[in-house]
């Protein structure tokens, strides 16, 4: 399988939906469109002809763990430095730190290409920006002028070491201690397990986000603290008391790094306040997770040019209203309506969650740069909202769209040497990790939802359901006014379940979320098809482009938005159902 750019719908995306240039003129970005399209032409370049030809084997090599250092697959070294020297590292760093100060509309979209084109190459990377963003809020000056630049850079990588065997999503069981040194720095002693590039031989030095206790520290998650813990300490010889204990072998990506990473008094030293980790790391978090909702639309992008170019190739049977190439044995399977089904579930899937992935980008950019606080704030409220509903959904669809893939190339695609069953594997991680996509729903509703009586989550209807909308466009605005409404109102009666009885939190979270992004996407759509008659109107030269949006966006809201129907009606089932049952009935 070879990788392609889906230049054009990112352009459309970032130009003619979102307005990037306006967006990072408000920045105060000086960035017009030539520059813009030129970061991604060699963003494009960059992913095709240098990572993509990684993929395949760094799923057959894997990484080696050979005297205690990792080895990462062949070819990544190589394409690492250039990735550095092309200062593709660098992109949104901070500019006083020799950052390029890129906003997230614009390294979104290269981000994606990296997952498309290679998922395990970009996981080395993927953390180390989260780590600048958490060290830059909250760390100390000193931890700044000695730690940022060569993060920023990618000469050195960031990881984030949180999971314990016993402590996974329940981060309050944690063990790992921190013990106060005379110089004011920290001694580290436990084991943290699952840690993406937790060693590997593509940086100079590893910087790993470590949470931890004090000795004195409260129980639970209130006396968890984070800290800063590198593997050579700057100016120090030799190497820091951190190793790396064992690789994980795994389903998928496995040209990444998976480690048991073992700290034996490891010297660290304290970002932020004491007992003030966890929300320290969340600053790191919130970005891991829009990251990894960007690993699922990645891998679901390739997945769709592997199966659109293998439908268009492969020849079985007969169009069932007669020969369509009767110059030919058989026709090509892009002309059977199943087919036609599957492609067009992957395509307005991916498409629709792309101007999702921009939306929540331009949010994530107001929220750190926006002129005023005011809008910092209700920017950052906005992306709070919507970054479990990218995560999980995101992730959910590339499943969904891998699956599919395979199915398109029928024994083929159960097949290794045809690429497609690799992108079902390497995508199957994204819905675990970084929360698993139950825990999203559980924010989602819990935190977000909850957590403000729903205020944030009406802001964002009342917003969907004002934009304009193309006149030749009525029964899709109908359809998509209706549903808003529906979603409204169903927000109320879950916030009022949930108050009614607790159980109904997790009862109703993962049918909300998907019920939620099913309509999220029909009113992103609406807007992309206004844009896209729009264009048809005004006499652009790219019609058949045009009309292929309008055509996808109908099927979406004709084929695709019904599931919501099952998500809400499934969600209304109530708590009892689940919680009925004692363990004795279930066999245990």
């Amino acid at each position: 399988m070879s990788y392609r750019a889906p230049l054009r719908d990112m352009r459309f995306v970032l130009h003619e939906v979102y307005d990037v240039v306006g967006h990072c003129q408000q920045l105060d970005l000086g960035l017009d469109r030539e520059t813009l399209d030129g970061i991604l032409e060699q963003g494009a370049r960059f992913a095709s002809e240098v990572v993509a030809p990684l993929n395949r084997n760094g799923d057959e090599q894997g990484c080696r763990l050979q005297d205690g250092k990792v080895h990462t697959p062949q070819g990544f070294q190589a394409a690492y430095q250039q990735y550095v020297e092309q200062g593709w590292a660098s992109m949104t760093g901070p500019v006083q730190y020799d950052g390029q100060g890129l906003p997230q509309m614009v390294a979104a979209s290269f981000h994606e290409m990296l997952m498309s084109a290679s998922l395990s190459f970009r996981i080395y990377s993927g953390l180390t920006e989260g780590a600048v963003l958490a060290l830059y809020r909250h760390g100390s000056e000193a931890l700044k002028r000695t730690y940022l630049g060569p993060l920023v850079s990618g000469r050195w990588a960031g990881t984030m070491c949180l999971t314990e065997p016993q402590a996974g999503t329940d981060l309050a069981l944690l063990r790992t201690r921190a013990e106060p040194q005379a110089d004011g720095s920290f001694r580290l002693s436990g084991s943290k397990i699952f840690i993406s590039g937790g060693d590997q031989d593509l940086t100079e030095n590893i910087v790993h986000l470590v949470l931890a206790r004090l000795p004195d520290a409260a129980p639970g998650v209130r006396g968890i603290s984070l800290f800063l813990v590198p593997r050579q300490v700057p100016g120090e010889p030799g190497d820091n008391a951190v190793s790396c204990g064992a690789l994980e072998h795994k389903m998928g990506i496995k040209g990444a790094a998976t480690c048991v990473m073992n700290f034996d008094g490891a010297r660290g030293w304290l970002v932020g306040e004491a007992g003030q980790g966890l929300a320290c790391m969340f600053t790191m978090m919130n970005d891991a997770r829009f990251q990894v909702g960007l690993q699922g639309l990645g891998i679901a992008e390739a997945a769709l040019q592997g199966a659109l170019t293998y439908a268009g190739e492969r020849l079985q049977c007969r169009g069932l209203a007669g020969a369509v190439a009767p110059q030919r044995p058989a026709d090509p399977i892009l002309h059977h309506p199943d087919v036609r089904r599957m492609l067009l579930t992957q395509k307005s899937l991916v498409e629709g969650c792309r101007l999702l992935a921009a939306c929540t980008a331009r949010e994530l950019d107001l929220e750190h740069a926006a002129p005023d606080a005011e809008s910092r704030q209700r920017a950052a409220r906005r992306a709070a909202l919507l970054i479990p509903i990218v995560k999980a959904f995101f992730t959910d669809v590339g499943q969904e769209v891998a699956s599919l893939g395979v199915q398109v190339y029928g024994g083929h695609g159960y097949i290794r040497e045809w690429g497609m069953e690799q992108l079902m594997r390497d995508s199957r991680i994204t819905q675990l990790y970084e929360g698993t996509n139950g825990i999203q729903a559980l924010d989602l509703i819990r935190r977000k939802v909850l957590g403000d009586g729903g205020a944030e989550l009406h802001r964002l209807i009342d917003d969907l359901a004002t934009q304009p909308a193309h006149p030749a466009l009525g029964e899709m605005q109908a359809v998509v006014s209706q549903r808003l409404a529906e979603w409204a109102a169903l927000t109320r009666e879950v916030i009022a379940a949930c108050h009614r009885d607790p159980q109904e939190i997790g009862a109703t979270s993962v049918d909300f979320l998907a019920y939620s992004a099913y309509v999220l996407l029909a009113a992103l759509w609406l807007r992309a098809a206004s844009c896209a008659q729009a264009a048809l109107d005004a006499g652009s030269g790219e019609r058949a482009f045009y009309r292929a949006k309008l055509k996808v966006a109908e099927f979406y809201w004709r084929r695709l938005l019904p599931r919501a129907d099952g998500h809400r009606q499934a969600l209304s089932g109530g708590a009892g159902c689940l919680m009925a049952m004692d363990e004795q009935e279930f066999g245990l």
